[in-house]
């Protein structure tokens, strides 16, 4: 949002090269289309616009730097955004592809989303929403029985990883996510939890507390 204050990215993470988009300021350098989807359409927009020329390695944040409950989606001490981005193992998302921001569990995993319920089970209006979103974004996929991944759509990949899918995927993801008739809420949940899965994760990514931290923070 304009109203954020995003000056400590540049004053703090200065060996990053930093891409800040508005979803409420047109006049801005980079900007959305629109606001929806919560951070699924600034992640998918700067895919799309710099898939030419991505660098080896792109972690996508939220504005907060840290504090709670701002950031509370950040687990490092003080859920420091600037903590989790500069002691980020980039060798292990270059090897691995992608790797979560947040290493504490909960919530997310092990399960979130039930998607083979029993017809006598009702699903949830997120396993809803994800299934039909499934089931348009990759007709010839069977939707996974169960999703988990840890909150909250901090990640980092790897520019390979990325590359694995043509731009065409991302396009029509944006393009889904633009045209879709969930709200900002929901419609950012479903991409939420299919990060990990994009960038060719399992649909259930877990590693436990202590493997995440050696990992990702090690």
């Amino acid at each position: 949002m304009a109203s954020e204050n995003t000056s400590w990215v540049e004053k703090e993470l200065i060996q990053w090269k930093s891409a800040i988009y508005s979803v409420n300021d047109p006049e801005a350098k980079l900007h959305t289309s629109t606001n929806k989807g919560k951070e699924g359409l600034p992640y998918l927009t700067y895919i799309v616009d710099h898939y030419d020329n991505l660098p080896s390695i792109i972690a996508f944040a939220h504005s907060h730097r840290d504090g709670y409950p701002a950031a509370w989606h950040t687990d490092r001490p003080g859920y420091s955004n600037v903590l989790s981005l500069n002691s980020l193992n980039t060798n292990f998302v270059q090897q691995n592809g992608y790797a979560n921001l947040r290493c504490n569990r909960t919530p997310g995993c092990p399960t979130e989303l039930y998607l083979n319920r029993p017809r006598h089970e009702q699903p949830t209006v997120d396993e809803a929403n994800f299934k039909a979103a499934w089931t348009e974004l990759f007709p010839n996929e069977e939707p996974p029985l169960a999703v988990g991944v840890a909150c909250c759509a901090q990640f980092a990949v790897s520019r390979d990883q990325v590359l694995k899918r043509p731009r065409g995927d991302y396009e029509r993801f944006l393009s889904w996510l633009l045209e879709t008739k969930l709200d900002d809420e929901a419609s950012g949940r479903v991409t939420e939890y299919m990060w990990h899965m994009i960038f060719g994760q399992l649909p259930q990514y877990c590693p436990s507390l202590e493997q995440c931290r050696c990992d990702v923070y090690g």
